[in-house]
């Protein structure tokens, strides 16, 4: 084998963060009686969030925000895109996300069969992710995923996040890895593949709506069935 340490992004890559945050805000839109509140389509509302969600995460990935700032603004700005006074309750409704969010366990198509069939071959898998030592931590064991890895490197316990070299190497130093042996498999251009890439490893980019860019990945793939081709 050319690789013996699979080095995992988990939101959008392995965990279905789309579809477990779309449950999860038709839960909060129900409990918190936010129809009341001005808020008419439900389907709006979480269209709403995910757009913003995506865009204060980018600019998080990019150095230009703090995960606090996230947290305490996002629900805040959603009520503004929707064109609804912000309800007095909405740092409750932020924390109600938080708690309900990781208790999801969706996973994107394939990632269970993946993970068996790399583990069965004998590969070291592991996560280096951007999130919160226990949102995550909730994430990967409500969707039974928590054996497969032996290590998960969070943004907190190697004190930097991706594209940082810096998060690559304590991963790395963690794992007991070498730069030749490792390969990163993320759908985050910036964070998961440019990261990675400058860092000296080789590169796996999710990329199911075949987007291009100037550099290229080790690979490029749509689904991840697809990376049994690779391993």
């Amino acid at each position: 084998m050319k690789y013996k340490h699979l080095f995992f992004d988990l939101d959008h890559t392995l965990w279905d963060f789309e579809k477990n945050s779309s449950e999860s805000l038709e839960e909060i839109y129900y409990n918190s009686n936010l129809k009341q509140h001005g808020v008419s389509s439900m389907e709006h509302f979480i269209q709403s969030f995910l757009k913003i969600n995506t865009a204060l995460w980018d600019a998080f990935d990019k150095g230009n925000l703090h995960h606090t700032y996230i947290r305490e603004n996002r629900f805040k700005m959603v009520f503004d895109e929707i064109g609804v006074a912000c309800p007095p309750n909405h740092e409750e409704i932020g924390e109600l996300y938080l708690n309900t969010l990781p208790r999801k366990k969706h996973l994107l198509d394939g990632a269970l069969d993946l993970l068996n069939y790399v583990t069965e071959k004998g590969y070291a898998v592991h996560i280096v992710t951007n999130g919160f030592n226990d949102i995550q931590a909730k994430k990967i064991s409500s969707s039974g995923i928590s054996h497969f890895f032996k290590n998960v490197i969070t943004f907190e316990n190697a004190s930097a996040k991706k594209p940082d070299p810096r998060i690559f190497a304590y991963a790395l130093e963690i794992a007991k890895a070498s730069p030749e042996e490792s390969i990163m498999i993320g759908d985050n251009w910036i964070a998961d593949v440019m990261g990675a890439k400058q860092f000296g490893l080789d590169t796996v980019y999710l990329n199911p709506a075949g987007l291009s860019f100037d550099e290229s990945p080790t690979y490029d793939i749509r689904r991840l069935e697809e990376l049994k081709l690779i391993f």
